[in-house]
């Protein structure tokens, strides 16, 4: 395992926000961080093993890195066989990119006379897939993994620090939505850092 494909995937992201934060130009951070999320999911090589362990129900909300400005985030999602979200939202854009086994993404849309929530695009997810989640388009979605007989793992990329955010997860029949703040699941970080194995062979 070698952490080298996320350190650059965060010094990518983080020259990306860079350039197109003071211009608040999300269309332009998700177009070209899609292609970013889809290479470091495209191998399944570099994630630490802490980061990809799977719990024994629910699921593990692993926080990989966060920007100092808290401009964006990148998470580890690892799901335990058949484990589902609630109806939630987000507050900010995001990309989904699954890195090992395969998930499903309902989104939901607020019924205008009722307000009840209507099931719409179901989307699955296979290794090296993307999917993105843009509040201005309905962000409203559950997850499941769609494996039942073991776990999957899938990459996480939000514009701030989404485990400290106010969002909302909803009751299906009637709309409402109730607060919450998901937090992360881990009290350590990966050291992304640490390039002394490299420095000392070139040595």
């Amino acid at each position: 395992m070698s952490i080298d494909r996320l350190r650059r995937f965060v010094a990518d992201m983080t020259s990306l926000v860079g350039g197109a934060w003071q211009d608040k130009d999300e269309a332009a951070i998700v177009d070209v961080g899609r292609k970013l999320l889809g290479e470091l999911v495209s191998h399944d090589d570099w994630l630490p093993e802490n980061a990809g362990k799977v719990p024994p129900h629910g699921y593990a909300q692993n926080l990989l890195w966060c920007d100092p400005f808290e401009r964006f985030c990148v998470v580890s999602f690892v799901w335990a066989p058949g484990a589902a979200t609630p109806v939630h939202d987000h507050q900010m854009w995001g990309m989904v990119g699954m890195l090992r086994g395969s998930e499903t993404s309902l989104r939901f849309a607020p019924d205008p006379e009722t307000g009840a929530l209507k099931p719409g695009v179901l989307t699955e997810l296979k290794p090296g897939d993307v999917e993105l989640l843009l509040p201005a388009e309905g962000d409203i979605h559950q997850v499941t993994n769609a494996l039942p007989d073991r776990g999957s793992i899938s990459i996480h990329v939000y514009g701030g620090n989404i485990g400290a955010v106010r969002r909302s997860t909803f009751d299906v029949k009637t709309g409402q939505p109730k607060l919450f703040v998901s937090g992360y699941t881990n009290r350590e970080q990966p050291n992304i850092w640490d390039r002394s194995v490299e420095v000392r062979a070139a040595s």
